[in-house]
């Protein structure tokens, strides 16, 4: 039985804290992963595991509380197609893992963007790693698009949350999914938390960073219309159609139908499946319980190969 993996790491949010306990699942059972690729939250895991730092990576993203996630939001009031710029994000990342060329990883690495304007899957093998990170995570609307000569760059889930087809392989090795997207029925409520704006505004004061009284009523108005929406979201999921709750699952739908479409073209070996609705998008406060659930999956999916495997023999 070959025990060297091609690893693909799935989209989804803080759900990709997941691929920590996928990746601890597989070496504890003595697989190697010989070649990675990821887009979105598993760039992000993906880099960091090809650049042999996935331990101190786990310990970071293990140290994450709402207050830090928070500081980490460089809020974007000079552009209307973003909420944040998202470089705060990739600043402190890389003070975990410093940035490196993709190419001089540990193992082979791929990273996959969506470029908006031709519509096009972008794959980066090459290059800067957090430049490709940074592109591959940028949540239409939520972080600032990426531009790249005549391309800009969104969100590698968009296109291929889950892609399969373009992790390097090698004679013998096995591929591995981690998935999670799984599809998932509408959950029937949602509570949500409000933007601490106040708390937002102390912690850009204690940095000795200026605040005009113009910037801080911008802030608390954009705190406002963001908490609307969010109690709508939470109010609305699966009991009526709004507009807010009606754009969220048309994107869910798209993202699980594209999930099974990778897996139908290039059916993995092993296929580790979290549910779509299992954790939200930011509940990086949850990561204890998310890469343990990760490694859970991971190895409930392995038992499921090798038993079938013996069976076969």
């Amino acid at each position: 039985m070959s025990k060297n993996v091609a690893l693909v790491l799935g989209s989804g949010g803080a759900r990709g804290l997941a691929h920590i306990g996928a990746i601890e699942a597989l070496e504890e059972r003595g697989y190697t992963i010989t070649s990675i690729a990821g887009c979105s939250m598993g760039s992000i895991i993906a880099g960091m595991y090809a650049a042999g730092q996935l331990k101190e990576a786990k310990e970071w993203f293990l140290s994450v509380d709402k207050q830090l996630i928070l500081r980490m939001m460089d809020i974007n009031l000079l552009s209307g197609n973003s909420l944040v710029k998202g470089e705060r994000i990739i600043q402190e990342l890389q003070k975990v893992v410093p940035d490196r060329p993709i190419e001089s990883l540990n193992i082979p690495c791929t990273i996959v963007a969506t470029d908006m304007i031709h519509s096009d899957e972008v794959v980066f093998r090459t290059g800067s790693l957090f430049e490709a990170v940074r592109a591959s995570i940028s949540i239409p609307l939520f972080f600032q698009p990426v531009q790249m000569g005549d391309r800009l760059l969104i969100d590698g889930g968009i296109l291929n949350p889950l892609p399969l087809h373009v992790v390097e392989r090698t004679e013998g090795d096995i591929l591995v999914a981690a998935d999670i997207s799984g599809k998932d029925s509408m959950p029937v409520e949602e509570t949500y938390e409000p933007i601490d704006v106040e708390g937002k505004l102390q912690d850009l004061r204690q940095s000795g960073i200026p605040v005009p009284k113009a910037m801080e009523n911008q802030l608390r108005n954009l705190g406002k219309r963001v908490d609307t929406i969010l109690e709508n979201r939470a109010k609305d999921l699966g009991r009526k159609v709004s507009f807010v709750s009606l754009l969220d699952r048309m994107s869910d739908i798209q993202i699980q139908q594209s999930t099974l479409l990778s897996l139908r073209l290039c059916p993995p070996d092993v296929h580790s499946v979290m549910r779509q609705y299992a954790y939200n998008t930011f509940d990086f406060d949850k990561a204890e319980q998310i890469i343990a659930d990760g490694k859970r999956l991971m190895n409930e999916a392995l038992d499921r190969y090798e038993i079938f495997l013996k069976k076969n023999d």
